[in-house]
């Protein structure tokens, strides 16, 4: 026994790690792929009806779909657009040295390390139109208050990526540091010998030496911010009138208030495929675009 488990112990170390992901994520996707081709409302009592690619053709027949899936890709090149412009910027900022640093990037933190949901409902409670804070001081300036989240037009959803980026720029921030710091202090010294400006050394030293720290970051966020469902949900929950809908929002209203079961597998299945392709075309570029110092 002792010398089979001296012989076999890469995979016996392998092996639990295995186990997991065959039983935790790979088996319930295969499982969403077969009840995607079924009909099924979640009933004890009729059992799931193979009905072939009925749901599929269901999904891209629907208005709706379309419009989740299209909230979905304004939501997600808004916030990482922002999120990263505004990071990168922040990270620069707080790669300098200045008194009460620390303190700064503490607090930059916050909003990261809070419960995404318990951030929804304390914006929820800060924009709500009659009690609100932030109405309060928009009639403290003299001007009209404001709806905010109950809008069908696209001011809702201008909000929520608002609150994203302002939740989510910290982490790319953090990253993007963490990426500042690992540049050799020798082009920038060399740089400062050849004479220079601020504007030269930015865009010719730190940003590309920084690239893949940078485009981690971005990658991180592309594959967090398309499955985004927290906020949304403790705000608007897709509303009003579906104009905050996301493809996350839509895929959970069909199982869990249609019981739709099957519709809604079928509609995480063309989620998954599309995210699999954002994140492997992204993949590429990054591998492209990066520069190694």
């Amino acid at each position: 026994m002792r010398k089979w488990f001296e012989s076999h112990l890469k995979l016996v170390f392998v092996l639990p790690c295995l186990i997991f992901i065959i039983v935790m994520i790979i088996a319930p996707l295969v499982y969403n792929f077969a009840m995607s081709f079924t009909d099924w409302s979640m009933s004890i009592v009729k059992q799931p009806e193979f009905i072939g690619f009925k749901n599929y053709m269901e999904v891209f027949g629907e208005e709706r779909f379309i419009d989740a899936m299209w909230h979905t890709v304004v939501f997600a090149v808004l916030a990482i657009g922002l999120e990263t412009l505004l990071g990168v910027s922040l990270a620069i900022l707080i790669n300098r040295k200045f008194h009460g640093r620390r303190i700064v990037q503490a607090l930059m933190l916050l909003p990261v390390v809070a419960t995404p949901v318990a951030l929804g409902m304390a914006w929820k409670l800060i924009l709500e139109p009659s009690i609100g804070f932030a109405n309060a001081v928009v009639k403290f300036l003299g001007m009209a208050p404001m709806k905010y989240l109950a809008t069908t037009s696209f001011e809702s959803m201008l909000v929520l990526i608002l609150i994203d980026v302002w939740e989510w720029t910290p982490m790319v921030m953090l990253m993007t540091y963490a990426g500042l710091m690992t540049i050799p202090q020798e082009p920038y010294e060399s740089a400062l010998v050849d004479g220079a400006n601020r504007w030269q050394v930015l865009t010719k030293i730190t940003l590309p030496l920084a690239s893949s720290a940078i485009l981690v970051a971005v990658l991180m966020r592309l594959i967090d911010v398309v499955k985004t469902f927290d906020i949304i949900y403790a705000t608007t929950q897709g509303g009003p009138d579906f104009a905050t809908e996301n493809i996350n929002i839509y895929g959970y209203l069909n199982m869990f208030s249609y019981y739709e079961f099957g519709k809604a597998a079928a509609i995480s299945v063309l989620f998954f495929i599309v995210v699999m392709t954002i994140g492997s075309g992204f993949l590429k570029l990054k591998s492209k675009l990066e520069v190694e110092y």
